[in-house]
């Protein structure tokens, strides 16, 4: 949110920082174009100002998401020309507060991005959550979040929101779990999506396809 306050001090949001940090940050100087930093930063202090600075980044999509939601219920006439003289792009705007609207504040994730939100914000209620909970506890990226949804509404890959399941239980030795999910980890995926792969393409072979 640099561009909206010029010339003025980074300043630490949510996290307390150690006092080292704190100082850091205070010497630090944020422009429309420009960050600058004192020298002579220690390693560790530096890292934590890019913390910052990326959660500050990401949040700010949901903040101007709310932030128009508030403008058009409050000014309803009057909101889409104050937007205008802000000189922020109005469809960016629109499509944060999209976004917004299809996830209230309890429904987010803040250990997954607002682009990962995005991915799946024209999915009915109950299917968002399944794939937040499996991006979340897979640490999927956006991307991969994105290709596995496609994969699901192509046939590959049913949600256990939308379909029922067979439940199959495997008895298997230490060595070939571990086997198992370095492969499935190799190929980003979770163990279940690689071995339903592994088997599709193994039923394939035996029919000669």
């Amino acid at each position: 949110m640099a561009n909206l306050r010029q010339n003025t001090q980074v300043t630490p949001t949510h996290v307390t920082p150690r006092k080292t940090t704190a100082r850091a940050m205070e010497a630090s100087v944020a422009r429309s174009t420009a960050l600058h930093l004192p020298p002579a930063i220690p390693l560790d202090e530096w890292q934590d100002i890019g913390k910052k600075i990326s959660g500050a980044a990401e949040s700010s999509a949901w903040w101007l998401g709310d932030w128009l939601i508030y403008g058009r219920s409050a000014y309803p006439d009057r909101y889409r020309h104050a937007v205008e003289e802000t000189l922020l792009d109005y469809q960016t705007l629109r499509n944060y507060a999209w976004v917004a609207r299809r996830y209230v504040p309890r429904r987010r994730r803040p250990t997954l991005s607002f682009q990962h939100h995005a991915e799946l914000a024209g999915l009915p209620e109950d299917e968002q959550e399944f794939w937040l909970d499996r991006a979340e506890r897979l640490n999927w990226s956006k991307s991969f979040l994105r290709s596995r949804v496609r994969a699901a509404r192509q046939g590959e890959e049913g949600t256990a929101a939308v379909e029922s399941r067979m439940q199959i239980q495997l008895n298997l030795p230490q060595d070939r779990w571990q086997r198992w999910s370095q492969a499935a980890s190799a190929a980003e995926q979770d163990l279940q999506s690689w071995a339903m792969a592994r088997l599709d393409a193994a039923a394939a072979h035996a029919r000669g396809q």
